[in-house]
Order: structure tokens, then sequence, then C-alpha cells
């Protein structure tokens, strides 16, 4: 019975060249095994190096605001001025106790001096038989004692009063409401004729202030890296915004504590941003420095073949072709790439791999 080979089959033995019908002819390379510094990609976030909400220390009404959401502020700008009329009223008040305290001092001083005066004259007068009576002379101290006792506390109240007035002015301050610290606003919920107020009052703050001129980078390095971890180390790292370009960060604070729930260990990263052209809460893919011990299996990038269900590397054995899984990782060496799998330096793969070359399939080397 006379063997046909199907056009298309005859289409594939042609492209890949065919000792006999049935036998593949391809170019074969070798798996290489070198010492690699390698890495492995973490996803992190970056984060804005301090952040707060800022609220009105004082009740009120806000009456002008003088920034809006990208205002880059400084320590100490106004960024709002609240209106709170009642704190004249309540300066005004503390004064006018400040007065009154001070008269009745003035007053206690006069009949202080008076009764010092009467006990001194009386204590003059005892020094003759028979003038005073000595039960005179103990109320006159008596009644020095208790003047002067009040004395003390009239003082005690003028001070009471001037702090009193001192506490208003300096909430009066705290009318001008300022940023903390050099940054950006990145929201603004405040507007003339709000009410704004105390965080435990209000509830709403009236800006949130962003340091971003520098930022924190947070890598969840697994615990199987942990040991990786050098403070003042290099990493880089590459987000979305910026395709191809990287950038770094200097490892800074690291948690020393393992989440239990993800096995992960949150590594802080400084990173500088003079130029603000990266963003808090950017997600980034950071190149986590990975220890190797002995080498890494590398192969041709055209060796490596991606179906939906996996990934693989064709290796012929004894001329037939059988297909490995492999994993990718993360070192490279110009077009060659590191790999995981059942696989071993020296092993003979297609140079370039296709799912059209089936296991068991025949195989020559070209």
């Amino acid at each position: 019975m006379k063997r046909t080979i199907p056009l298309l089959a005859l289409a594939f033995f042609s492209a890949w060249g065919a000792d006999e019908p049935g036998t593949i002819s391809a170019k074969l390379v070798d798996v290489a095994a070198r010492p690699m510094q390698g890495s492995t990609v973490l996803p992190a976030e970056l984060r804005s190096f301090r952040s707060i909400d800022v609220f009105a220390r004082v009740s009120g009404f806000v009456s002008s605001v003088a920034v809006d959401r990208s205002s880059a502020v400084h320590k100490g700008d106004v960024l709002a001025t609240i209106a709170a009329p009642e704190m004249d009223a309540r300066i005004l008040e503390a004064k006018a106790r400040v007065v009154s305290i001070e008269s009745q001092r003035a007053e206690v001083e006069a009949k202080r001096a008076a009764l010092e005066s009467t006990l001194n004259r009386l204590r003059e007068a005892a020094t003759t038989p028979g003038v005073v009576a000595g039960h005179d002379i103990t109320l006159a101290e008596k009644a020095l004692a208790a003047e002067k006792a009040r004395a003390v506390s009239i003082e005690r109240g003028v001070d009471a009063a001037n702090a009193s007035v001192a506490a208003i002015q300096e909430t009066v301050r705290y009318l001008k409401v300022v940023a903390e610290f050099d940054g950006v606003i990145t929201e603004r919920m405040a507007h003339e004729g709000s009410l704004a107020g105390p965080e435990s009052k209000s509830g709403m703050p009236m800006f949130r202030l962003e340091q971003i001129d520098k930022l924190r980078l947070v890598v969840a390095v697994p615990e199987a890296l942990s040991g990786n971890i050098r403070r003042g180390a290099r990493v880089a790292f590459t987000v979305a915004a910026y395709p191809g370009e990287k950038f770094a960060g200097i490892v800074a604070r690291p948690a020393l504590s393992v989440d239990p729930k993800t096995r992960t260990m949150p590594v802080e990263l400084d990173v500088a941003n003079p130029a603000q052209r990266l963003s808090p809460g950017m997600y980034a893919e950071a190149a986590w420095p990975q220890a190797r011990s002995g080498n890494s299996l590398l192969v041709p990038s055209k060796a490596i073949k991606a179906t939906t269900e996996r990934v693989f590397v064709i290796r012929v054995t004894g001329g037939i072709a059988e297909w490995v899984d492999v994993r990718r990782g993360s070192a490279a060496e110009g077009d060659l790439i590191e790999v995981f799998g059942n696989l071993r330096a020296g092993d003979r793969i297609f140079e370039r791999a296709t799912d059209e070359v089936r296991p068991g399939a025949r195989v020559t080397s070209k």
C-alpha cells in the first residue's frame, strides 16, 4: 500500500527541512549554565514621604482660601483663614476680668497696709502696761493674716486671668491655617463660607498636604528573600507611566517583621523625586536583588514557547522531541534568558520552538 503525505505536512517538513518523511530537521542548541547575579521582580507602591489631613484648630467659618489642588506650599504658608467673631468677645471679657481683679488687688493691698499700721500701733502701745489688751493684738494679727491670704489668692487670680487672655490670643493665631511642612496640596475640601473645625467636631479635613519631592517605595518582600535586605542598598524599579525607564530607591526602613497572612515583609525605600515626575499611589515593579547559589540555566529567548496552557522548550533526546515545561527567571545575558525546569546544562533543545512539533516526533540536527 502506497503511503501518502498530506500537502500541509509536506509544507511543514519543507519549512523545517527533513531527511525523510516523518523526520524533522531543525537547528538545535545546548542549554547553557553560568553563574548569574539575579533579581526578582516584586510588586511595589509609591507613597508620599509625609502626608497629613489639615484641619482647623478652632471652629469657625472659612473666610478665605489661599491654595488649591496642586499648589506648592512651604512650611508656615497660610492655606486658609477662619472667621470667628466670638473670639474678640472672649478676649474683651478676659481683659475686663483682669481689670476687675487688678482693682481688687489694689483694694486688698490698701487694706493690708492699714491693718499692718494698726497692728504696729497696738504693739507699740502695748509696751505701756494696761493701755492695750492682749486680745486686741491677737485679733489684729489674725485680721492681717487673713488679708494677706486674700492678697495671695487675688494675685493668683490675676495670673490666671492674664493666662486666660494669653490663651485666647494664642487661639486667635489658629484662625490662620498654615502648612506644617513643604509639600503639595493634593486635596482641597474647604471653600469660602463652609464650616471648619477640629477633627473631633467637623470630621472633614480642609486640605490634604503631601511631601512628594521625596517618596517612599513600599515593597512586599517574600519571606524567602527577606535575608537579602541590606540597608543602604540601591534597588532599581520601573513604573507604567515611563515605559523602559528605570528609577532607583535606597533601602531605608525594613519592617523587621513578617506578616503572618501574606508571609511578606514590608520594606520602605527612599526615592528622590525633585522633578516630581513620580506620584504617590503609582504601582511599581522593583528588581529585588536575589542571592544565587550555583549556575543558572540559560536558553535563547526564541527557544521558549508560550501557549494558553503552558510554557515550554523542546528538548531532543535520542532523536526524539520532548516538551519540557519551564518558568522564566529574571536574569538575562544578551539573547539568553534564565529558565527553571527539568533541564540540565548541555541538553539539546530547539533554537526556535513551535507547538507544531509534537512530543515524540523524530528530529535530526541541521
